[in-house]
């Protein structure tokens, strides 16, 4: 016998005016989620009510129906419409479309309401947003259609704009959305497959080396590069910017690399030739420079004309505005923004009068040069006045001059006592003759040691003599017119270390170097009068700098010298050189990404602590310095070769001695008992020395 099927009787529907209806006590929902009454209710103004109402008639004690309806499912939708009705914008007699519910339980009605109406995948709304968006509805008009920023909207369509088979594999939850939304930064369905190839079941498949890996091979917003030619003028030659909408990028990155090169290298050649107008014998032109190119260079200093009155006034009007809005908003906690923009406007007028044009002598632009090129903020960076040894004008000695004069005295003090031993003989005539060049070096010898006695007995004497000897060599090596054998011999490491010239300590040498530079006389024969003249602090200054800038702590494995590196530490120690406070920040670039995955996990281990070390193990070279970049940032972590000795000693300054001093001193330090550097046989460089600990240079 064949089994009946029980049909289904679904409930009635019917239109009931609003105003027979009243809220169940019945209904689960009682805590606030999801969209609010005011933007439900607006959304009912927009569209109408799109889901019927559950209600149940409400009856008396004797079981009659009293007309009136309780809603025990759709609270929500009930209390949106009340809000209609008190604003007047839907009538209270308004029929409201409602499922009219009998039996069971009112509690059970609102509770598989909510339990059976199954979420909106992620995906679908993303793919309802595009449809809108092609039918021709703006973001911001859909924005305001679902109550959402249009910054929302804007992110949606980007996940929706991804590539078919990702998207699939989102929809298949073989992808998380924090995946999905790395792959958006890169429009290309492409490069995002083969991304999404390599990473997918592996160590790194995390967002932040998806984004890497889809970036790679772009130029950074924030880039110099990126900064010197204007994101506008790229977006105008037709390149494209990936931009990343789910979380800062920095502008973004350029993806059109060869563009970026071409528009770089046409900017800063029009840039160039507008120099090159001034007169310059050459110009050299880069994006940069090693650091230390200019080294062995003489830079001219041009002079600043002095400002017109009316210059002179709109600067101290200038001056007294910043000065009177800085004293107003002394204490305010926060600038208001009509004023900070002001101020801001003040420094950049009043930086524009002090920073004006430097006017240059004719004939120095002749000989001299000019180096162009993009400073690490993107501006056009001028080094102007620089000149090459080969370039600097020959001067060709007088007959009476100097040197001359030198040996004219010798002969002439000597010209009554001719000696027979270099005169030739008795037969020699009267004839007034130089003094022989052997007589000559033997007596300038016994000058030289007596010199040597007198100057070493006169610290002043001493010190400026070596001054003038170290700044020779490093401010005008062209002119060796020191009589102190010594070399300053000043080594930079432009190809040893690239980059090395825009780090902060680079950079500020540099700064103190020009100022120097700028304090000394053009004429090298002017040097000696120059420091005598000198104020005693600014004198110990230029020697500081001077002895600094030979300073050559660099370990190279063609090079041991085991003695002078142990000199450096035991000099970086007594200083107490710190390399973190010189600005040093530790990178996948200057490091992590140069070292072995051990090395790496070993610096965060160090950092940062076994737990995170565990964390970075499993991932692939690159994505593990990237991250270990990130963790161990802000920790004050260096490199050992890096590392100082935590112990500084104080070195007391000296003061000039007297000759009585000086030789008291010496006196004592060889009556004492203790050895002295004559009782020793000299060392080479390349022996040993305790504590001496090199660092492991082989290639990683």
């Amino acid at each position: 016998m064949t089994k009946s099927v029980k049909t289904i009787a679904l409930s009635p529907s019917r239109d009931i005016p609003f105003d027979t209806l009243v809220l169940s006590q019945a209904n689960v929902r009682h805590v606030k989620a999801g969209v609010s009454i005011e933007e439900l209710a607006e959304d009912i103004a927009r569209r109408t009510l799109l889901a019927s109402i559950t209600v149940r008639a409400v009856t008396d004690a004797d079981g009659k129906e009293t007309g009136m309806f309780e809603v025990p499912a759709g609270g929500r939708r009930y209390r949106a419409l009340e809000l209609l009705v008190k604003q007047k914008r839907l009538p209270k007699t308004a029929p409201v479309p409602c499922i009219v519910r009998e039996g069971g339980y009112a509690e059970e009605d609102s509770l598989a309401e909510n339990i059976q109406r199954a979420p909106l995948h992620p995906l679908d709304q993303f793919r309802a947003f595009q449809a809108l968006r092609e039918k021709g509805m703006s973001e911001e008009e859909i924005a305001a259609a679902f109550f959402v920023s249009a910054n929302v909207v804007k992110q949606r369509l980007k996940l929706a704009s991804v590539g078919e088979a990702l998207l699939d594999a989102f929809a298949e939850d073989a992808m998380t959305l924090d995946q999905l939304m790395a792959f958006t930064v890169n429009p290309d369905h492409e490069r995002q497959a083969q991304v999404w190839d390599a990473v997918r079941g592996s160590y790194n498949d995390q967002p932040y080396q998806i984004r890497r890996m889809l970036t790679e091979h772009s130029v950074r917003a924030s880039d110099k590069r990126a900064l010197f030619i204007g994101m506008d003028a790229y977006v105008e030659a037709g390149g494209a910017v990936m931009r990343d909408l789910f979380e800062s990028d920095d502008g973004g990155w350029l993806e059109h690399v060869g563009l970026v090169e071409m528009l770089v290298t046409e900017k800063l050649s029009e840039q160039a030739e507008a120099i090159r107008a001034e007169g310059w014998k050459w110009i050299e032109v880069g994006l940069d420079f090693p650091y230390g190119h200019t080294y062995g260079l003489r830079r001219i200093s041009g002079e600043r004309p002095e400002l017109t009155e009316e210059e002179q006034a709109t600067r101290d009007a200038l001056q007294a505005e910043l000065e009177t809005l800085e004293a107003e908003y002394a204490d305010a906690p926060e600038l208001p923004d009509e004023v900070d923009e002001r101020l801001g406007e003040i420094e950049t007028a009043i930086d524009a009068i002090d920073d004006r044009p430097v006017r240059y002598d004719e004939d120095d632009i002749a000989r001299a040069g000019v180096f162009v090129s993009v400073d690490h903020a993107g501006r056009l960076r001028v080094d102007r006045g620089y000149v090459r040894p080969e370039d600097e004008e020959k001067v060709e000695p007088e007959d009476d001059g100097e040197i001359d004069a030198v040996w004219s005295k010798a002969s002439t003090a000597n010209s009554q006592r001719q000696s027979e031993d270099f005169s030739g003989g008795e037969d020699e005539d009267d004839t007034l003759h130089p003094i022989p060049d052997r007589l000559v070096t033997e007596l300038t010898a016994h000058r030289t040691v007596a010199l040597r006695l007198a100057v070493g007995g006169s610290y002043g004497t001493a010190f400026c003599a070596c001054l003038h000897a170290l700044a020779l060599k490093l401010f005008y090596s062209y002119a060796p017119d020191s009589c102190l054998e010594l070399d300053a011999k000043c080594v930079f490491f432009g190809s040893q270390a690239p980059g090395l010239g825009e780090t902060p300590y680079a950079e500020a040498l540099t700064e103190r170097h020009e100022a120097f530079a700028g304090a000394l006389p053009d004429d090298s024969e002017q040097l000696w009068d120059a420091i005598l003249a000198m104020p005693v602090k600014l004198r110990n200054a230029l020697f500081a700098h001077c002895v600094a800038m030979t300073v050559n702590a660099a370990v190279e494995a063609y090079n041991r010298r085991p003695r002078a590196l142990a000199h450096a530490e035991r000099l970086a120690t007594d200083i107490g050189l710190d390399m973190v406070d010189a600005g040093w920040t530790t990178t996948a670039e200057n490091y992590l990404g140069k070292v072995t995955k051990a090395r790496i996990v070993a610096a965060v281990r160090e950092a940062k602590g076994e737990e995170a070390a565990e964390g970075i193990e499993g991932l692939k070279k690159d994505a593990q310095a990237e991250r270990a970049e990130e963790l161990i940032a802000d920790t004050g972590w260096l490199p050992e070769p890096l590392r100082t000795a935590p112990v500084a000693s104080e070195l007391d300054d000296t003061d000039e001695q007297t000759a009585d001093e000086a030789e008291s001193e010496v006196q004592s330090a060889e009556d004492d008992g203790t050895g002295s550097v004559a009782d020793d046989e000299p060392l080479g460089d390349d022996e040993a020395v305790e504590g001496d600990t090199p660092y492991a240079v082989a290639a990683e």
